[in-house]
This record gives structure tokens, C-alpha cells and sequence, in this order.
């Protein structure tokens, strides 16, 4: 990773080599540990470390329910993450985790994996100690920066995540692939900040000519999130609608 002293700056102490390669070790199971009630509750990852869990209505510790982590945009809160799917986790029956980036954005973004990955993996474990996941739906998606750390993830951890919902992304940089997990990416045709051409189309283009089913789709809007586009991902992701239905021109 280039110079180790300076890597060991921006990653801090105790982020173990696992971590710094983007992986994540976390894995679903049988739960140990009583459930959260249904709502949102934060989450004891650490000190200063924010982290949400919202646990839907009808969650039943012997039925196991999907899962997604949802990250946030540069500069952003747990809060941004967890709202981009939040108005549909009761009526989808999803668990949702939404982390905060430990600097002004995602860890990779900033320098190098490291302190993000390790606080992704200990909320996981968390949850998954306490809760039925399918894992046959475990999720990560994202908007703008956390759209494009949620490819990152995804593709080095296609072990662990089925699905990735990238809204906006502008770049993924997995260092390892591994799995083919579902993408889904949808991108606003009039974005300023992440222009569509270099950034969502292009992704959808190159992912889709290297083997992954890439779901794609280009609205009339800006750099934001619709709700028209939320529904299509969440649905797209629990209905297992796998395969290319949008062109990547």
C-alpha cells in the first residue's frame, strides 16, 4: 500500500490487515443474543463511532429477513444513510444498518481501506448476533461517495452481499472481486456533481462487459434520490430480478 507509515496515519491502530485489503469476515448464522424491538436504535460499535439499525415491524426471530448496509454521501450522517431506504423497511421487511464514515468521507476515498471497514464489520456482527438474516439478501447500496464505496464493498465482498444499490456512484476501486453480486445502479441524466457519462453509465457499461448482471437506470433529475428509484432497487433486489434491463450507452 505504499509507504507503511504513512498508511498507518490515515488507518490508525488496531485496523487489522484484513480490513486494510477492503474485506469483511462478519457472516450470517444462528443468533446468540436477544433482538432489538422493532424501530431504530444505534448501535455500540465503538466509542464516537455512529452507527444506526433499524429493525422492521414485522421481524420474527424465526423467520430470517434480508439486510442491508446503506452509506452515506461526503459529509453525511448515519441518519443519510439509513433514510435512503427507510420509508420502505417495514413494508419490505428489511433490516437496514447505516454506518458513519470516521472522516469527512469513506476510508478508501480518503486514503486508504481501513477504519470504515472495520466499523462495517463489527456493526455486521453485531446484527447478525442478534438477528435472523437471509443471506441469501444481504445487501449494500449507497449515495454519491457511499454509492461508489458500496461498489467497492460489494465487489470484494460478493461472499457476503447478493446485491449492490448504487445511487449516483462515481467510481468503484475493489482491490480483489470476489462473488458476482447483482448490481443495480441508477444515475440522474442532468447530475453536476457525478456527470452520468463518466461516472453511472460508464460503471453500468464496464461492469456489465465484466460479467456482472447489472441492472441500470438513467432518470430525468439531478444528483439525487428518488423514490421512484428506491422502490425499483429494493424491489429489483428481494425479487432476485438478476440480468441487464437497462443499456449503458
Amino acid at each position: 500500500m505504499g509507504d507503511r507509515n504513512g498508511s498507518e496515519a490515515v488507518l490508525g491502530a488496531g485496523v487489522s490487515r484484513t480490513a486494510r485489503s477492503g474485506r469483511l469476515t462478519a457472516r450470517p448464522g444462528t443468533p446468540r443474543e436477544q433482538a432489538a424491538p422493532a424501530g431504530t436504535h444505534p448501535l455500540s460499535v465503538g466509542p464516537g463511532h455512529e452507527t444506526l439499525l433499524h429493525v422492521p415491524r414485522g421481524y420474527r426471530p424465526d423467520e430470517p429477513v434480508a439486510l442491508a448496509v446503506l452509506l452515506h454521501g461526503a459529509g453525511g450522517t448515519a441518519r443519510f444513510g439509513l433514510e435512503l431506504l427507510l420509508s420502505l423497511a417495514d413494508e419490505a421487511n428489511v433490516l437496514l444498518v447505516a454506518p458513519r464514515s470516521q472522516g469527512p468521507t469513506w476510508d478508501v476515498i480518503a486514503g486508504g481501506f481501513g477504519p470504515d471497514v472495520r466499523i462495517i464489520d463489527r456493526a455486521l456482527a453485531h446484527v447478525f448476533e442478534r438477528h435472523a438474516v437471509d443471506p441469501a439478501r444481504v445487501a449494500i447500496g449507497g449515495f454519491s461517495d457511499g454509492a461508489s464505496y458500496a461498489l467497492t464493498l460489494g465487489l470484494a465482498n460478493g461472499d457476503l452481499f447478493s446485491n449492490v444499490l448504487a445511487f449516483s456512484p462515481g467510481f468503484a476501486a475493489a482491490p480483489v472481486q470476489v462473488g458476482m453480486p447483482g448490481i443495480f445502479i441508477c444515475h440522474g441524466t442532468h447530475d453536476r456533481v457525478l456527470p452520468i457519462g463518466q461516472c453511472g453509465r460508464w460503471l453500468a457499461r464496464e461492469l456489465g462487459h465484466g460479467g456482472y448482471a447489472v441492472h441500470y437506470r438513467e432518470f430525468d433529475g439531478a444528483h439525487v434520490v428518488r423514490d421512484e428509484e428506491r422502490r425499483e432497487a429494493v424491489r429489483w433486489w428481494l425479487e432476485g430480478q438478476q440480468g441487464p434491463q437497462g443499456v449503458a450507452r
